[in-house]
């Protein structure tokens, strides 16, 4: 049975109890798997695409067994792009569905809204996208990319391989950006870009006059030092400020910019012309050259159809999916703090031909890629490191760097290594 006819049939409960070697006892219904992503509003282009791989994964993993001798049951919810709607989606998930875990959000002020509902209702979500840090909920396993594992990288890389001397942080006003970028202006002034040499600049979401930006960001090169952006700009808008920096004359060469929210989704479809030679920092690519990508690649393209794309958040819920499913394996149960205490240590092979790690702070550790963008809207991979361990609290904020996390032997998420306390369970929302 596939997994959209489980999903629109209306068939008992009894009916999707299949046979397991290892099943303790019969099933008595199905284990519910949320899936918590935007199908309409300004985010369905890319969310959409995440509720599509769960779809796969969970199809995939019916045929081959099931979980604990249950099929898996996909619930799809739709919050809809309304950040509160996504606390509201998620607690019918857990309260009304009774979901054994859910998978989902995009931005992080969506992942904020859900926070709160999921400590109080002690409900597990994965969450796939590239992230802000200065985080750690028991709740949340963060399979996307810490600060330090896509943006100072990226930085790095600007500095070391490029010689940028001068740095334009443009963003998006959402919590995302800005933190991201407190972060990257403490960790420029450390490596010793003056803050003259640094420009600030936020916008709206869906903005689309990027003349004055475009003409501030040239301006910081006047006096002949290299010019980079680091955008952390929302996807779409990304759009209307490359194609201002071709209506300049502003090359790839003059002003090199790194993106982390442009991938093979965005891309697709669109004329990449003004946007080849830049560059996005992420910790998987379509073009990555592994036996289980090509493999992934296939299997995605004959579920979802042959011109769609995978990404980096697909690969997310890829490694944060088995990973789960191998927790309850082990704990024998789908119990949330039983699943919570199997996953630290989890293994599972990443899609670029490394392993991915579960720490005990919740985190990855990943390989970081930096690939430039081709004309065919794939990325050549110019820059893969080994696997970096994702880190929840910066060591470029002061605040920040006398802080760990480590729920598997300390039991905090903010835990205080000079004090040696634990500053608070709860995450600050």
């Amino acid at each position: 049975m596939s997994i959209r006819s489980i999903f629109y049939s209306t068939l008992s409960a009894s009916a999707l109890c299949i046979t397991s070697a290892t099943a303790a006892v019969a099933c008595e219904g199905p284990i519910k798997v949320g899936v918590l992503h935007s199908l309409s509003g300004s985010m369905a282009i890319s969310e959409t695409t995440l509720k599509d791989a769960m779809l796969m994964l969970i199809e995939q993993q019916n045929a081959s067994g099931g979980l604990l001798g249950c099929e898996l049951e996909a619930v799809v919810v739709d919050p809809a792009s309304d950040w509160p709607l996504f606390a509201e989606k998620a607690r019918e998930l857990l309260t009304v569905n009774e979901v054994d875990v859910i998978f989902g959000n995009w931005t992080s002020v969506s992942r904020k809204s859900v926070l709160p509902v999921i400590e109080e209702l002690n409900g597990l979500l994965f969450y796939p996208v590239q992230y802000e840090g200065e985080e750690s909920s028991k709740n949340v396993f963060y399979t996307g990319a810490a600060p330090n594992q896509q943006a100072i990288p990226a930085t790095d890389y600007f500095l070391e391989e490029l010689g940028v001397e001068k740095f334009a942080l443009l963003g998006t006003d959402y919590v995302y950006p800005r933190t991201t970028n407190n972060i990257l202006e403490s960790y420029l002034k450390d490596n010793g870009i003056a803050a003259d040499d640094i420009f600030v600049n936020y916008t709206p979401f869906g903005q689309s006059d990027w003349a004055t930006i475009v003409a501030d960001v040239v301006a910081l090169g006047e006096d002949g030092k290299q010019v980079g952006v680091i955008s952390t700009i929302n996807g779409d808008a990304n759009i209307g400020f490359y194609k201002e920096l071709a209506a300049a004359g502003i090359s790839a060469d003059d002003i090199p910019v790194v993106a982390f929210s442009v991938g093979e989704e965005e891309l697709s479809g669109l004329d990449t012309s003004n946007l080849v030679g830049h560059l996005a920092a992420w910790n998987y690519f379509q073009s990555a050259e592994s036996e289980a990508n090509a493999d992934f690649i296939a299997a995605w393209k004959a579920f979802a159809g042959e011109e769609r794309v995978t990404n980096d958040p697909m690969e997310a819920h890829f490694i944060g999916f088995n990973m789960w499913v191998n927790a309850a394996t082990e704990a024998g149960t789908t119990d949330v703090d039983a699943v919570r205490a199997a996953m630290y240590g989890q293994e599972y092979p990443n899609l670029t031909g490394g392993t991915a790690v579960m720490l005990p702070n919740h985190h990855l550790a990943k390989p970081v890629l930096i690939g430039e963008i081709q004309a065919d809207g794939q990325f050549d991979i110019i820059s893969q490191t080994s696997e970096v361990p994702g880190d929840a609290w910066t060591d470029f904020l002061p605040a920040s760097a006398v802080l760990k996390s480590d729920w598997k032997d300390l039991g905090c998420g903010m835990y205080n290594v000079e004090t040696e306390t634990c500053v608070q369970l709860t995450s600050n929302y």
